[in-house]
C-alpha cells in the first residue's frame, strides 16, 4: 500500500544542482524492530548526484507487509548555488499529490511551515491521503539545508500506524546528525 515515492526525490535532485562534494553520510538511529533496507548507490530510478546518500527503514506488520516507511536523502549542493527550499518542498508536495491522484486517491496537505530536522532549521508539510472519503495514509516531507548539503526526510504510513508511530518518528528526527 505504501509506495517509495521516488518521483519526489528525482524532482528534488533535478532542482538542487549538485557537485562532487564528499561529506560524511548523515547519522540516524532507526527505531528498534524496523527493517533497515540496503540502498546501493544506483538504487534510484534516476541517476543520483555524486555524493548523494539514501537511508531507508520500514515498519512491517506481523504478516511482513510494510505499514510505514521513512527515508533520509542527503544531496550535495553546488558551491554558490542558492536553493529555494520552500519552492523545492512545494514541488515535491505537488508531485506527491499528482501521484496519489493518478492512483485514485485524494490528498490534502497542510501549509509548509518551519520545523527542525536534527537540530537544523527546516521546512515541513504533511499530506492526508484519502480514498472514497476514508483516511488511508499520511505522508510528511521535511527539508533542510546544512553545510553545503540538502536533506529530505520523508515518512509515510497507514493512517492509524502514522498516528501510533509519532514517538518513533520524533525519536528518529531527534537522533539525526546532519
Amino acid at each position: 500500500m505504501i509506495r517509495p515515492f521516488l518521483s519526489l526525490f528525482v524532482l528534488f535532485f533535478a532542482i538542487v544542482a549538485s557537485a562532487s562534494l564528499q561529506a560524511a553520510e548523515p547519522q540516524v538511529t532507526w527505531p528498534q524492530g524496523w527493517f533497515i533496507e540496503p540502498l546501493p548507490a544506483g538504487a534510484s530510478v534516476a541517476p543520483a548526484a555524486p555524493g548523494t546518500s539514501r537511508q531507508r527503514a520500514t515498519k512491517n506488520d506481523p504478516a511482513g507487509n510494510a505499514v510505514m516507511v521513512m527515508e533520509l536523502t542527503a544531496t550535495p549542493i553546488e558551491p554558490g548555488h542558492q536553493v529555494n527550499l520552500q519552492g523545492v518542498l512545494l514541488e515535491m508536495r505537488k508531485s506527491i499529490q499528482k501521484d496519489f491522484f493518478q492512483g485514485g486517491y485524494q490528498s490534502v496537505c497542510n501549509k509548509i511551515h518551519a520545523s527542525l530536522l536534527g537540530g537544523v532549521t527546516a521546512l515541513e508539510t504533511t499530506c492526508t491521503i484519502t480514498q472514497n472519503g476514508r483516511h488511508v495514509l499520511s505522508q510528511t516531507l521535511v527539508a533542510a539545508l546544512n553545510e553545503g548539503r540538502a536533506y529530505v526526510l520523508s515518512y509515510a504510513g497507514q493512517a492509524h500506524v502514522f498516528i501510533e508511530s509519532q514517538d518513533e518518528i520524533q525519536s528518529v528526527r531527534n537522533s539525526l546528525k546532519l
